[in-house]
């Protein structure tokens, strides 16, 4: 999550604010952590017995193939989840320096960076050397900036690996977007230039784009595809759901409450067994200010105010070009009138998961207002099952915020899926118990906990954070994305890292103070029932550099693994774990971000990393200096993988003077396998 990334020497001006973390090298364990952790190894029996495992077709349409599991078993002694298959590489090791690197035997190229022509005249990418002069019509019509999250949807039935569309998300810009490598701006740093505001806005959002794969592994753009398509912080949008319509939606844009424009600071993604895409919009926040001496709630409890990230976009309201006030809807402060008349709204209609069809490229997206308004972080399904009702997990991704899922009322249908699946369906939020149990707390006006403070389920929606807090959920160390094991169906949680956890404030899944290098969490639904209201847990990882103590370095990480800031985390079709990094922690081999790989299925019988098993645990991929290593996906057959790399801070990928590019990685074997076995 690029929101958090300490700034590199590109990073924009206006960016700075979204981009300070605290960076700390304390890493004493607090005294009640011996304590936590005792508590956490007699936890492992209760996960291990809480989930059976069963063959379960996972339907193509989720992204991955039908597989097999074995059931664990109830005695300690003894667990046969077991996998024959095992990893094909050596680690590789950290690295400073501004390249990629990939195991032995392996390729990594380079597609569509930001800049990259994909639709209508095909502009090309334009720099004066220190930032680009492309127009604001021309950077509609290529890559966004700072690649994040993003996923394959394959067009051919009969070779679903050699074409496909590659979605992803641009989460935000840099200052590398305006000629000279700064924008226009008065002596208060607000910008002047309703142009460069608008080619701001047009680098944001989510791209589609057609690509194929050559006989030799070579993956290639096809430059003005009909399916290529950019959506940006100004593109219109449906708004559907329990908060469509009702009153906090009315903006002077539409006084029914029922669309929007744009999309902004989409970071981890999701998708849907029927073929749909989630971008999820986190850092709002940013690009929205007011001017209220007390904001309501569901400005408050976002944390919008008067500065944002210093975006300022509503600086340039009033310009003679400005077009139905697309400068001027980033002020909420209220007007003279009513909300009919102004834009105070206008925040309220962001925080959500967007879906998109990818397929379609006439489709309005549409913002889900039943999955709830947080600082979204991926919106990942639980193990798919016909006849079943599907869970959604997602991270709220500030410190001390919550995990939520989403639960729809229909049982999935593979050849009838509703195309409002997510707008029916109810938002629960997680109480994590000490004894490695948990619950699931709806989220939900019929909850008789929220009838005192909240007056309808639009309110509740708006307000999730609130209802949050009114039902006593468990606050958590950062959580960003999720991933589903294919063989159990457990839920993998990244928590990225919380310095602001200080001793004797620690709970159970959050069990350091001063977190700096974050930690994975595991957890089991009862009953494997995506429904189910209660689930166990346990730890199952914690990041650290390999120098510490064994008080902090509790997995007994060593050069071959260390990591800080679990970010994205994905299973691949075959039980494979990957891990990826959006470092603000000292390590000590190396401070690039990377990408790392285990097989959960191969570990001991709590199959947790320890000191004992770390070594399965295997640096995969790391990316060049300054970057984020996110968003992660392959082609069906496992022979291709992309990886995303976000704001590196060098001159990569072209190196020399060049301007850096956030762009797609993708990975091969020389000798055409599978990757990572």
């Amino acid at each position: 999550m690029a929101g958090q990334k300490t700034p590199g020497k590109k990073a924009s001006p206006v960016q700075r604010q979204a981009l300070k973390v605290e960076k700390t090298t304390s890493q004493s364990a607090s005294p009640s952590l011996e304590a936590l952790m005792q508590a956490r190894i007699s936890r492992r029996s209760a996960l291990r017995g809480g989930l059976g495992l069963a063959t379960t077709t996972i339907f193509a349409g989720a992204g991955v193939a039908a597989l097999t599991g074995c059931s664990d078993s109830d005695d300690d002694s003894d667990d046969s989840s077991t996998s024959t298959m095992q990893l094909g590489f050596s680690s590789v090791d950290g690295s400073d320096v501004d390249a990629l690197t990939v195991p032995e035997g392996y390729i990594a190229e380079i597609l569509a960076p930001w800049g990259t022509p994909i639709l209508g005249s095909l502009p090309a990418f334009a720099t004066d050397g220190s930032g680009s002069t492309n127009s604001a019509a021309e950077q509609a019509m290529q890559m966004g900036q700072n690649h994040d999250g993003m996923h394959y949807f394959p067009l051919s039935q009969s070779d679903p690996s050699s074409r496909g569309l590659l979605v992803m998300n641009h989460e935000y810009s840099n200052s590398t977007l305006f000629p000279g490598g700064a924008r226009s701006e008065d002596v208060d740093g607000k910008p002047t230039d309703p142009e460069q505001v608008r080619k701001d806005i047009n680098a944001h959002g989510v791209a589609i784009i057609e690509i194929e794969r050559n006989g030799e592994g070579q993956v290639s753009l096809v430059s003005g595809s009909g399916f290529n398509r950019r959506i940006t912080a100004a593109t219109p949008m449906l708004l559907s759901g329990p908060a469509a319509g009702s009153s906090f939606m009315v903006t002077a844009y539409d006084n029914s409450g029922m669309t929007t424009r744009g999309t902004v600071n989409n970071c981890a993604h999701g998708y849907t067994p029927w073929g749909t895409y989630l971008a999820c919009e986190e850092n709002i926040q940013g690009y929205f200010i007011t001017n209220e001496a007390t904001p309501p709630r569901e400005k408050d409890r976002m944390g919008i105010n008067d500065a944002g990230f210093g975006y300022f976009w509503n600086n340039v309201a009033g310009d003679a070009s400005e077009v139905n006030g697309e400068f001027a809807r980033f002020d909420t402060t209220p007007g003279g009138g009513d909300a009919t008349g102004d834009y105070r709204n206008e925040a309220n209609t962001f925080g959500w998961i967007v879906e998109i069809d990818p397929r379609n490229p006439s489709a309005m997206p549409i913002k889900r207002t039943a999955m709830g308004r947080f600082r979204h972080e991926g919106c990942t399904p639980g193990r798919v099952v016909e006849g079943q009702k599907i869970a959604f997990y997602m991270g709220d991704d500030s410190r001390f915020e919550y995990f939520y899922k989403f639960v729809t009322d229909d049982n999935y249908d593979p050849d009838r899926p509703s195309p409002n699946m997510l707008d029916n369906g109810t938002l629960f939020v997680a109480k994590f118990n000490e004894d490695g149990t948990g619950a699931w707390l709806p989220v939900d006006y019929s909850n008789a906990a929220l009838a005192t403070d909240f007056v309808s389920q639009a309110d509740v929606m708006v307000n999730t954070r609130s209802a949050a807090d009114v039902l006593g959920a468990t606050p958590m160390d950062r959580p960003e994305w999720t991933a589903t094991d294919p063989n159990t169906g457990e839920i993998y949680l990244t928590l990225t890292n919380n310095t602001q956890r200080v001793s004797g404030d620690e709970n159970a899944p959050n069990p350091r103070a001063d977190n700096s290098h974050g930690h994975v969490v595991r957890l089991a639904e009862d009953g494997d029932d995506p429904a189910a209201t209660g689930f166990t847990w346990d730890i199952f990882v914690f990041g650290s550099n390999a120098n510490a103590d064994s008080a902090f370095n509790i997995s007994g990480l060593d050069a071959s693994n260390e990591f800080g800031s679990p970010d994205g985390i994905w299973f691949d079709s075959r039980g494979i774990l990957w891990i990826q990094t959006d470092n603000g922690a000292p390590l000590d081999f190396g401070q690039n971000d990377q990408m790392l790989a285990v097989i959960p299925a191969n570990l001991d019988g709590d199959r947790v990393i320890t000191p004992d098993n770390n070594a399965s645990l295997r640096r995969f991929f790391v990316g060049p200096v300054g970057c984020e290593v996110t968003g992660v996906d392959m082609t069906p057959d496992n022979r291709t993988m992309f990886v995303n790399i976000q704001h590196p801070g060098g001159h990569w990928p072209q190196g020399g003077s060049a301007v850096p590019r956030s762009s797609t990685v993708v990975i091969r074997r020389e000798d055409g396998g599978e990757i990572g076995t």
